[in-house]
Formats: C-alpha cells, structure tokens, sequence
C-alpha cells in the first residue's frame, strides 16, 4: 500500500493583522430605559455598559464582516487572494445556507478560498483561531481569515429587563498565518451542554414560522447562573491556558475577555490576580456584549488606543451559549 504524502504545513502560526467594524448608530441607555423599567445607573453598575451600537439595514452580517476583514488585511500586509480559508463565526446569519463566509470570500477578492461559518456563541472567536492555527500547521491554507460578527439586535427582546440593554452589533476579523515562532498558544476549549438553558433562543424558529408563537424569537438568559458560572468555572480555564503556554500571570501583557459584562470582568481580573501591569480590555462599556465579534473588536480597539502594543502577549478567553469556551494566549499583531 503506498504511503500518504505529509502536509506540507508549518509548525507555528500567529495573528498578523486585526480590524473591526462598529456600525454607525450609538444606542445610549436611554433608548432601551423606552421600554423597560429600569435606569442608566441600574444598568451601568449591573454590566458596565453605556452605550451599544445597532446596525441599520445596509449594515449586514456580510456588509459588516467585509468591512472589518478589509481592515485586517491591510493590516496583516497581504492581498486577499493570499487568503485560503474565510471562517466565519456568528449566531445571526439568517439564511440557513449558503454559509455566509461564501459571499464574504467573494466579495473580498479571495481566490476561491474554502468558506464556512460556525455556531460557537460567544466562544466562536477562539473556535476559529483553533481552527485557523490547525489549517496553517496541516499546510491547506497559507492564511486564514477568522471573522467574528453579529447583529444580535435583531435577536434581542427589548421588553427582557435581564437582556434588553446587553447586546451590540459589529465585526471583527483577524488574519492568521505563519511564523517562525509560536504565536497562537494551545486552546483550553469545550462544552458544558447540561447547561445550555441558561443561555438560548426563545423558541425555534419553526414555532414562529407554524405560528404557535407571536413574538419573534429572541435570545434569553438566567443571568445569575451565567454570572456564576462565567466568574468561577472561567477563571480556571483562563487560568489553564495560562499554564498551557507555560506562563504565569504576570509574564501576561494584555488580558482580553468575553466583553458580556464588566462585573464578570472585574472578577475575573481578580481571581486570577493579575497584577496592575496588565492592561484589561472594557469595550464592553461602549460596544456591548457583541458574542463572537467581541474579542477581535476589543484586541483592534487597545492596538487602535496604544493601550496594547504589538508583540505583547495576550491571554484571550471567550464563554457563552452551549455552554461552550474556549481560551488561548497569543502574540498580539
């Protein structure tokens, strides 16, 4: 039996360039306090959030995801038809198939690359970065483009007091390929699916459709679970991946998390006990919990400020419905 050639593939890869795309509409407090009971303080002492961004309806899934993959391209220093694989991950892309990540590749200029989307939730970020870093290290692709975005306005029921005033819309992008160095450290990722009520869809979608429900569905959650479950069981993950790369908190540059709530942030920072040195991300406070987008949006926002640099190093860690997560450290861009 003859014997399988071997992949032609590199041993390390790490991000090379980042972009994000913030719609253009700002959605204060105020606008959601229209139609629940509640107040700005309430919700800022609750998440940490001020304002959000809503897309309008030019504004796509894929119109948003060109936007932010663009960015990252030019930062990452190559054409888009260098681009061999465009993973997508998000939660709302309503079209069943094709897989969005088909038209964002065409509309790019890539060279036919392979295209899918993926349902991570919040964790998807890190799902695809997993998935990037693997095609680079098989050799069946010399980069890889990996988009988070939502419009999860679209998903959101704006009379739910618990989940009215947490969710944005955006993109984020990255592009990956190879080093001569590791830049992308090993995962610490899976699934807690005895958990998955605490984060979900109302109803399916079928249930709309045959007309058993009125209300259009909407993503739900017992926030007080997802609270403890996301302060506890997170920070030892975060704290595994740390030890996975071999490092300690404080040989860690930055600290970019889920952006779902600030409070969840804050205890985190704590329980790991990371020191002051380490610049955290909170663009939760302007952007909202945006799921898959929010990683890659708040690592170009630091880069964008100066309040991370090239070269720092990084520990990402994304959690949500599923329950899923996944976390890593990588070398920022």
């Amino acid at each position: 039996m003859p014997k399988i050639k071997p992949s032609k593939g590199v041993p390390y890869a790490r991000i090379l360039g980042v972009g994000g795309y913030r719609p253009n509409r700002v959605v204060p407090n105020e606008v959601i306090l229209e139609k629940i009971d509640s107040s700005d303080e309430w919700i800022r002492s609750r998440s940490g959030i001020e304002t959000r961004h809503w897309a309008n309806a030019e504004e796509t899934v894929a119109a948003m995801s060109v936007e932010a993959s663009g960015k990252a391209i030019a930062d990452a220093g190559i054409s888009a038809e260098q681009i061999g694989a465009v993973i997508v991950s998000t939660v709302t892309h309503f079209k069943q198939t094709p897989a969005v990540a088909t038209e964002i590749a065409d509309k790019l200029g890539t060279a036919r690359a392979a295209a899918f989307d993926i349902s991570a939730g919040c964790a998807g970020f890190g799902y695809g970065l997993t998935l990037a870093k693997g095609m680079i290290a098989e050799g069946s692709a010399e980069y890889v483009l990996v988009i988070g975005v939502e419009r999860l306005s679209d998903l959101t029921d704006l009379e739910d007091r618990a989940t009215a005033f947490l969710f944005g819309d955006g993109a984020g992008a990255v592009v990956v390929g190879p080093s001569t160095e590791p830049g992308i450290g090993p995962t610490v990722w899976g699934s807690e699916g005895d958990k998955s009520e605490t984060i979900k869809q109302t109803v399916p979608w079928t249930d709309y459709r045959e007309g058993e429900v009125e209300r259009f569905p909407a993503i739900t959650q017992e926030g007080q679970a997802v609270f403890r479950w996301a302060v506890f069981e997170m920070a030892k993950v975060a704290k595994e991946a740390l030890d996975a790369a071999g490092l300690s908190p404080d040989e860690l540059d930055v600290f970019i998390p889920h952006q779902a709530n600030e409070r969840i942030i804050d205890s985190m920072v704590k329980t790991l006990k990371l020191p002051e040195s380490v610049t955290v991300a909170r663009d939760v406070r302007t952007t909202g919990n945006t799921s898959a987008a929010s990683i890659p949006l708040a690592m170009e926002r630091l880069l964008a400020t100066g309040e991370a640099k090239s070269g720092d190093t990084a520990l990402v860690i994304g959690f949500g419905a599923g329950l899923v997560y996944a976390a890593t450290v990588v070398t920022l861009p």
